[in-house]
Parts: structure tokens; C-alpha cells; sequence
């Protein structure tokens, strides 16, 4: 227990001294002492430095030994994969984009290797030495059947037996998470939602879906299908049916970015642009925001109440402490869009937490799968080295 104590303390607060060690973990020196031999005879703390700026010789400094384990994440899109691999301390060393297309179930297989190899091999490193891997994708796989759902969307990647086939082709451990639960990971262990047990994410992006933590802990439903809101029947919407098949639900409809250029147009806004849509709905929210009045405000407007209109039934069922707003095309409206979200919800929802905006911008379902990896990791490496 005190070398894990004394671990976490390095990872959070990077390199300190032996007496700086004991003060925090309330060790004496000489067992402080005890416990940096056998973590350095471990491999998991290496000597950096001394302590400078003080009367006397510098005390040497101890911190986490990045090399004693690599993690990696991917996070999957009909359109690319992007791969990065993290050492122990969480730095980034690898990173690589690959774009992808309409493929079979083995090409899937072949763009998860070839984009982890290309990630791993920018930081000098081999597949056989990632400790861990976490891919995030749209919908998530249900435990019992081992298939993806509630992404048709995703090319490729529906076999039967891609998990089998994905375990032949990675020597080690992988979990597959869905995207938007790994953007919760990040928001509360590196943004907005730090400190905070209970939460909610609305994310709007490629796809509108959402994330629940409950209790400290992703809560994912019996199939994996919480936080799939982006079928929810909502006002304003036809009842569609068949949802899965037809990827898509009402208030995907009614707020989901591939709506806004539509609702653009309805309300007079004249075209920004060309491009997908995940490239003009944020574009269309920033101008939205910065507008006083006219169309645009309207579109402002409108947007905000279709928005609070799906979070009204989410936040009636789960009264959470906090919801938290993102993906670009909804972080890209900023304040005026989340104020006019509130004050929106307050009115449509008995329940009122409150609502931020994300604060993890870049990449987040990437950072959010290496959370995740670096966190088992951290555990399987420090309780092997304990033992």
C-alpha cells in the first residue's frame, strides 16, 4: 500500500525527494528509504536530478519510471483511425492518423495492426511492447453476442467474429469501449467533470450520443446501449422506427450536427461553405454565437432549445449532479450556447444540474482510451511489482 501511495504521489506530482515522500505519505525517513530501493530494484522509479536553490547538497529526486510500460488507444471513424501510445507517466509518444474506407471485417483487423505499428513505431517501439490497448468506437459491443450495435454506420467492423479475430493479430490485452464513454473517461479525470461522481455528456459530433457516470463508474446498460440517447423519441421529430437499422432517432433529428446546415437554410442563413457537415455544423454554431440578432441568433436559439429538448428526458430519469456539453458542434458555440442551453433546460426539466462546457478540446475520445489503458496498466504493473 505505501509503494502504490508513493507511485501516485510521482504520477501526480512528478519528481520528488525522499523526505518530500515521507512528509506526503506520512513515512518515516528510513522506511520512506526502504520503499525507493525496492521500487528503484523494480524498475519503476528511476533518480532525476537533485533539489537545487537550498543551503547544503541537493537531495537526490525520485520519479516514475516512463519505460516500465507503454499503453495505447485508438479511436475508430468511418473515415480514419487515430492510434497514440503513452508511457507510464501518460506522455504521449507515438501518435498516427490512418484513413480508412469501406472495408471487410479482416481489413478492419489489418487497419487496427497497421495503425497501432505505425503509433508504436514513431516512439522506436514494437506492438510487443504495448502493455495495454483500449479502441473506442460508435455504438459498443454487446457482451453477449460479441457484435458491435447501434453503429451501422461503421464499416467493417460487424462480424461475429472481429473479436476473435482481432485477439489472433494483438499479443496484448485489448478492451473495446464506445467513444462517447471514453470522452466521459477524459472529462472526469482531466476536465470538466474532475471531482465529480455523478454526470452526464451530451456529445454532438460525428454522431449525437451521450455518456453516464454514476457512482464514480461508466454506467453501460445490458447490451452496452446506455447513453445512446441519439435515438430517443423527442417532441418535434417523426416517431421513426427500427431505429438501429435506420441509424438515426429523433433527437439525432432534431440536434444532431447533420441537422444544422438543414436548419441553417430553413432560417435564412446563407451557405458558409462546403464540406461534411462535422466541418460546417461548428463553423455554423461559432457564427451563431457571435450574432446579436438576425437569422444566425435564431438558428442560435432554435439549436438550444432542440438540444435541452433531449436533455429534459435524460436528466428527469437520472437527476444528475452535472452535464457536461461536447463535441465541436456543440463546444463550438461556447458560453452563449451553454448559458441559452441552461436556461432552456430549466425551464423544460424539474431536475437542474448544471451544465459546462467540455474541457478536454483535442482528441478526446483518444485521451480518453489512453486514460483508460494507462489505468489498468498502472494497475497490473505496480501489483506485479508488489508481489
Amino acid at each position: 500500500m505505501n509503494d502504490r501511495a508513493a507511485l501516485g504521489l510521482l504520477l501526480e506530482y512528478g519528481p520528488l525527494s525522499r523526505s518530500r515522500i515521507g512528509k506526503l505519505t506520512g513515512l518515516s525517513k528510513p522506511t520512506a528509504s526502504q520503499l525507493l530501493v525496492r521500487l528503484e530494484a523494480a524498475g519503476l522509479v528511476v533518480a532525476t536530478g537533485t533539489t537545487e536553490g537550498r543551503p547544503g547538497p541537493g537531495a537526490q529526486l525520485y520519479t516514475v519510471n516512463p519505460r516500465a510500460a507503454f499503453a495505447a488507444g485508438l479511436d475508430v471513424s468511418p473515415r480514419r483511425i487515430r492510434a497514440a501510445v503513452a508511457d507510464l507517466t501518460g506522455t504521449v509518444v507515438g501518435e498516427y492518423e490512418l484513413a480508412t474506407g469501406r472495408v471487410r471485417a479482416a481489413g478492419a483487423v489489418q487497419q487496427v495492426t497497421d495503425a497501432l505499428d505505425a503509433a508504436a513505431g514513431s516512439a522506436g517501439l514494437t506492438r510487443s511492447d504495448i502493455h495495454r490497448l483500449v479502441i473506442g468506437t460508435p455504438g459498443a459491443f454487446d457482451p453477449s453476442t460479441g457484435q458491435l450495435r447501434y453503429a451501422s454506420h461503421l464499416p467493417g467492423w460487424h462480424s461475429t467474429t472481429l473479436l476473435d479475430e482481432l485477439a489472433a493479430a494483438l499479443p496484448m490485452p485489448f478492451e473495446l469501449e464506445n467513444d462517447v464513454n471514453l470522452v466521459a473517461v477524459a472529462e472526469q479525470r482531466l476536465g470538466a467533470a474532475r471531482g465529480h461522481d455523478d454526470f452526464v455528456l451530451l456529445w454532438n459530433e460525428e454522431g449525437l450520443g451521450g455518456a453516464l457516470v454514476i457512482g464514480g463508474r461508466l454506467h453501460r446498460g445490458f447490451t452496452g446501449g446506455a447513453g445512446e440517447v441519439g435515438f430517443l423519441p423527442v417532441p418535434g421529430t417523426p416517431l421513426i422506427r427500427q431505429v438501429t437499422r435506420a441509424n438515426s432517432g429523433g433527437f439525432q433529428e432534431l440536434a444532431g450536427a447533420q441537422e444544422l446546415p438543414k436548419l441553417a437554410r430553413k432560417l435564412g442563413v446563407r451557405a458558409i461553405g462546403g464540406g461534411h457537415y462535422t466541418l460546417v455544423a461548428p463553423q455554423l454554431v461559432a457564427q451563431a454565437s457571435a450574432a446579436d440578432d438576425g437569422p444566425f441568433r435564431a438558428l442560435l436559439e432554435t439549436y438550444a432549445t432542440a438540444l435541452a429538448t433531449g436533455l429534459a428526458s435524460v436528466v428527469a430519469v437520472l437527476d444528475p449532479e452535472l452535464v457536461v456539453l461536447a463535441g465541436e458542434a456543440i463546444t463550438s458555440g461556447g458560453e452563449p450556447l451553454r448559458a441559452r442551453v441552461q436556461a432552456e433546460l430549466t425551464e423544460l426539466a424539474a431536475p437542474r444540474p448544471k451544465l459546462v462546457m467540455a474541457g478536454v478540446p483535442e482528441q478526446p475520445v483518444l485521451r480518453g482510451a489512453l486514460e483508460s489503458a494507462l489505468a489498468t496498466t498502472r494497475d497490473d504493473v505496480f501489483d506485479t511489482s508488489a508481489r
